[in-house]
């Protein structure tokens, strides 16, 4: 897995320029269920006489001309803090050919870099409601979103989701836009034909075609990989457009490729339009999701850990560790137990859990099945709400607007990961670019276990001590970027 998480990359194309400041309802988608008479019926796959023998080849070109209309191209400009190295390594990476040797470098340009991004997506909504990946405009200072027509316009980020790199941008059109009819992804199956529309390395409109070739691909990018595998060539650029089925109804978004060079070799991946669906009408309204919380580390269950837990199959979500006070541990669920099922479903993999637990409302009492030492015992749990990291940081860190950063507390699994002791340190959640912490060097993901040399376990904590930092003193910081690594940085208000 470890392989494959190198070498599955984002298909958003992009490019970095020097200088200059760094860097109805959706779809309808109640169509998708309506009678064949209440929307137009894109005109299925025609076969094609091949050049050889009897065989038959599918022709897309009458479902490529219908659909392609929802589809356009995204333009990002987007900050990217100008690194000023002294190190070769930041260049050659771990192949640095001269190790430890250090050299001075010139000073980045003021400001830092001006990066200048492409992705795809495709319009859900006829008043210019656009679905795309998250990573396509997470960063972005401008978007500029061009239509089939060529024609332009400015759009924004209504809301998005890091967790499904799925996000929608707003534009405001002249006039009602074709929209894209969003289908059924759970009726896909392995072996159909697909096709897929982009504008991969800058090539707008381009159309490329394959089949479905797996289902329910768990990739490493997130809590809720549920990927749609396909061969239909997808690059870079290719993010956050539209995976078409033979009838015209999109059931994809276009995210990730397997390539150790960047380019395709067979193997996309595109995230299930159903879980766009799920979630679309809370972006709009909220900007952002809402998710249920259980309060577990889960692991796969190999065959060694079932014949060791006296399991007679491969199935369910082994418990790793419970969060103090959580809702699994209000309930009763301890560090070993298997849960087999989750209110009434049967956990066939680890993977599955974590978006049937998303998917409970919030305060709603789940039944849930363990196994405990090879007994079976039924439990209820009250299910309590998912902090999101990253906007509930922004609205509880005042401190953001000077120091650039976005803190939550330390989760299980961050301590496992780094090594931290309980009540020890908080985690960057966010860091603003061209921002005092990201001229520092701190990076989403750092722990700070010192804040003016003082030991901090919350942001309320770290917020304190920043508080005591007068004139232009620097604040300091502790960091702890991966188990064994810690660094001092110096962050100078602006």
């Amino acid at each position: 897995m470890d392989t494959l998480k190198k070498a599955v990359v984002s298909t958003m194309a992009g490019v970095l320029v020097l200088g200059g400041y760094a860097a109805g309802r959706f779809g309808q988608p109640e169509r998708a269920h309506a009678a064949s008479s209440e929307r137009e019926v894109v005109a299925p796959v025609t076969e094609v006489p091949a050049t050889t023998g009897a065989r038959t080849l599918p022709s897309f070109a009458n479902l490529a001309d219908q659909v392609s209309k929802a589809v356009c191209s995204i333009k990002v400009v987007s900050v990217q803090k100008a690194a000023a190295p002294n190190d070769l390594e930041e260049f050659f990476g771990r192949e640095n050919p001269f190790p430890g040797f250090r050299m001075p470098f010139p000073a980045p340009p003021q400001g830092g870099f001006k990066r200048q991004g492409a992705g795809s997506g495709f319009i859900v909504r006829n008043d210019g409601l656009i679905l795309t990946n998250n990573h396509v405009v997470e960063e972005a200072k401008e978007i500029t979103v061009t239509l089939s027509d060529q024609s332009e316009y400015p759009a924004k980020v209504i809301g998005r989701d890091a967790k499904t790199d799925l996000a929608i941008v707003k534009i405001e059109p002249k006039g009602a836009l074709p929209a894209a009819n969003l289908g059924d992804s759970d009726q896909l199956r392995v072996g159909d034909w697909v096709m897929a529309i982009g504008n991969p390395f800058g090539l707008s409109e381009t159309v490329t075609a394959g089949i479905v070739s797996a289902k329910g691909r768990v990739i490493g990018s997130g809590p809720y990989d549920n990927f749609i595998q396909t061969d239909a060539s997808i690059n870079p650029g290719n993010s956050g457009g539209p995976l078409f089925n033979e009838r015209g109804d999109v059931v994809g978004i276009n995210s990730a490729i397997y390539s150790q060079s960047g380019g395709n070799v067979g193997i996309g991946f595109a995230i299930p339009i159903n879980l766009a669906k799920s979630l679309l009408p809370e972006l709009e309204t909220k900007g952002h999701v809402t998710r249920g919380w259980l309060g577990v580390s889960i692991q796969k269950i190999t065959p060694e850990l079932a014949q060791s837990l006296d399991l007679d199959e491969n199935q369910g979500a082994l418990v790793a560790d419970v969060t103090a006070d959580g809702p699994a541990d209000k309930a009763g669920i301890k560090r070993g137990d298997v849960i087999v099922k989750y209110d009434g479903k049967k956990v066939q993999e680890s993977s599955a859990l974590p978006a049937m637990v998303a998917a409970s409302p919030i305060g709603s009492t789940v039944p849930v099945e363990i196994l405990r030492k090879g007994k079976t015992k039924d439990l209820e749990v009250t299910i309590a709400k998912l902090q999101d990291q990253n906007a509930e940081a922004d609205e509880a860190t005042p401190q953001k607007g000077k120091w650039g950063l976005a803190l939550r507390e330390v989760r299980p699994e961050d301590r496992e990961r780094l090594g931290l002791k309980k009540g020890e340190g908080v985690v960057v959640a966010d860091v603003q670019p061209d921002s005092p912490a990201a001229e520092a060097g701190v990076q989403a993901g750092d722990v700070i276990l010192q804040v003016n040399q003082t030991p901090v376990s919350s942001p309320d904590e770290v917020k304190e001590e920043a508080a005591k930092v007068s004139g232009d003193k620097p604040l300091l910081l502790l960091l702890r970027r991966g188990e064994g690594d810690s660094r001092f940085a110096a962050l100078k208000a602006k």
